[in-house]
């Protein structure tokens, strides 16, 4: 193995805190990867890693070479693309909401395989609070308000429209609310839906003379699924507020019916996150300005901005 072979192998264990799964990600024996960092420290002279039965870390030597091991990979990577007119290679691993990858993401990934057919994706659905690096992923797909480390990157991908959504059984039943007054006032419900690390239902959100009002409804059932909120709302349990793509099929088949159309929510943002450890990868590079292809060509057919 030579010495950035051995580089890349020491840096993605320092991101895993883990030999094994560091060799599960690169396809290699353990032992390759346990010479890998015996080789390393041989040569430096240094101690790398703290090891432990259950875990490892690097030591202050271990950190300040793992941070300049980054910086020579990523210089390697793009001096390497430049001058062959190679294209990017390897995996690249996004954690992103499973609605946003089967709508946004999936429709196009063919073509671009086809394009870059030595890339490999990771489509992970964990969608919740994470260190990224250290459990392995390249960049991560959040949409709303972010609370994640400030840390990383963020490059905004997209605004999704919103709309507030009933079934037509719901409707006959309470009444077709006209206002955002209507809906405290003749006793409304709504599907309490909590976000991922949110410790409280989402509150609905309406744009009144300029400003955003935000309201909670009793709510007969809490879900934190997307799909379990727009089917509860389907079979008139309550009210909810989603991004239109996600409810397209079932305003077209007469399953939900748009109200409050005069009061929309407030657009849904849509980042893609990473650390800057990674922005000089060559491989994320070309994967993020694909998704932003994407969300830009289905938000464009369904009216988002």
């Amino acid at each position: 193995m030579d010495r950035f072979d051995a580089m890349r192998v020491f840096t993605r264990i320092v991101e895993r805190r883990s030999f094994t799964q560091a060799a599960e990600d690169l396809g290699l024996p353990r032992s390759s990867v346990t010479d890998a960092v015996k080789g390393l420290e041989a040569r430096l002279g240094v101690r790398l890693l703290q090891r432990t039965t259950r875990s490892v870390s690097p030591t202050l030597d271990g950190e300040a070479y793992y941070r300049r091991c980054i910086d020579l990979i990523s210089d390697l990577e793009d001096a390497e693309a430049g001058f062959t007119g190679g294209k990017p290679s390897g995996l690249v691993r996004i954690d992103v909401h499973g609605t946003q990858a089967r709508h946004f993401l999936l429709p196009g990934l063919s073509r671009f395989l086809e394009t870059y057919p030595d890339l490999r994706l990771h489509v992970g659905e964990a969608h919740q609070a994470m260190d990224m690096v250290r459990e392995g992923y390249d960049c991560m797909l959040r949409a709303g308000e972010l609370t994640v480390d400030s840390a990383l990157i963020r490059r905004r991908l997209a605004t999704l429209k919103r709309g507030t959504y009933a079934s037509p059984d719901y409707i006959r039943r309470f009444g077709l609310p006209l206002t955002p007054d209507d809906l405290e006032r003749e006793g409304h419900r709504m599907v309490g839906y909590y976000a991922p690390d949110a410790p409280e239902i989402a509150p609905f959100d309406f744009a009144i003379d300029g400003k955003n009002r935000r309201m909670v409804l009793p709510a007969a059932i809490t879900v934190t699924g997307p799909e379990t909120n727009v089917a509860s709302a389907g079979l008139g349990l309550g009210l909810i507020q989603v991004p239109t793509y996600r409810v397209e099929a079932d305003v077209a088949a007469g399953v939900l019916i748009e109200v409050l159309q005069d009061y929309p929510p407030a657009v849904l943002p849509v980042h893609v996150l990473y650390s800057h450890t990674r922005q000089l990868s060559p491989r994320l590079r070309v994967v993020i300005d694909w998704m932003a292809e994407q969300f830009r060509e289905r938000t464009a057919e369904v009216g988002g901005s």
